[in-house]
């Protein structure tokens, strides 16, 4: 009896049954094959998301870019009376950033304009730039017989350097994502790019208030004022830097919004 049992034993395991044979193997492989699988969609899953989060970097760096740009430039807004406010045929305007200011005598005038400048136009006499003693001995400035406004201006200018450092912050943090493969680091990447943004259009603002506070402090000399083309350096920088911020908090999320939207679909598939 026992002689026939242990042959019948023998029989399963050479006819393929679970502790061997042909479909054991299988079985065995076809294991081995699903982890390779899932090992092989993880990969290509996180070497995505890593050229997702390098082209995101190359934008966010396209709006640093622009914000160091305009902040290191004069060129905010351009100040000018009117034309009939000279009488010898030249013109002085003034063009301002967050650090100095800068006064322009001008021969060649457009004689479609009403006003002087603007203030990269050709025919330039004598331009005379200084900084500002808003962060020195605290004086507020004269342009055109107006006053600025010391605490709007030193208000504009504290919020463009601490969205700076916000910047930095976050670059760090995607340089560490990068280097050690953490998604930990893109959370705290999106809070400062995000806060940075916001702070570079409020500091833009109040810089738009201050002008404002310029011009209604004394009347004696009409101007006319547009911002220029370093003001708008600043506020497509801090878009940029709100869009990139928001889409680096979209990769850090544990699927897609898409996903969470159709979660049937992709559970039946």
């Amino acid at each position: 009896m026992w002689s026939t049992f242990y042959m019948q034993e023998e029989d399963g395991r050479a006819g393929g049954g679970p502790g061997g044979g042909p479909s054991g193997l299988a079985g065995v492989m076809g294991m081995r094959g699903g982890v390779g699988k899932r090992r092989a969609a993880a990969s290509a899953s996180s070497t995505r998301q890593e050229g997702q989060v390098k082209m995101l970097f190359f934008v966010a760096i396209i709006g640093v870019a622009l914000t160091i740009l305009g902040l290191g430039t004069d060129y905010w807004v351009e100040l000018a009376p009117p034309k009939t406010f000279y009488n010898n045929g030249t013109c002085l305007v003034a063009h301002y950033g967050l650090w100095k200011r800068c006064l322009t005598t001008l021969t060649d005038i457009d004689s479609q304009r009403e006003s002087c400048g603007p203030a990269n136009m050709p025919g330039e006499v004598d331009s005379n730039c200084t900084f500002f003693k808003f962060f020195t001995s605290g004086d507020n400035a004269v342009i055109f017989q107006k006053t600025t406004q010391k605490s709007l201006s030193v208000a504009a200018a504290s919020l463009a350097l601490l969205s700076l450092f916000l910047m930095v912050t976050a670059a760090v943090c995607i340089i560490m994502s990068l280097s050690k493969g953490e998604k930990f680091f893109l959370k705290p990447a999106s809070v400062c790019f995000t806060l940075s943004g916001i702070l570079v259009l409020l500091s833009l603002m109040v810089f738009h208030q201050s002008v404002l506070a310029l011009l209604a402090s004394d009347h004696t000399v009409p101007l006319h004022h547009e911002l220029s083309w370093s003001a708008s350096c600043v506020g497509i920088a801090g878009a940029i830097l709100i869009v990139v911020g928001v889409l680096f908090m979209l990769l850090t999320l544990s699927c897609s919004p898409w996903e969470r939207c159709l979660p049937h679909h992709h559970s039946a598939t």
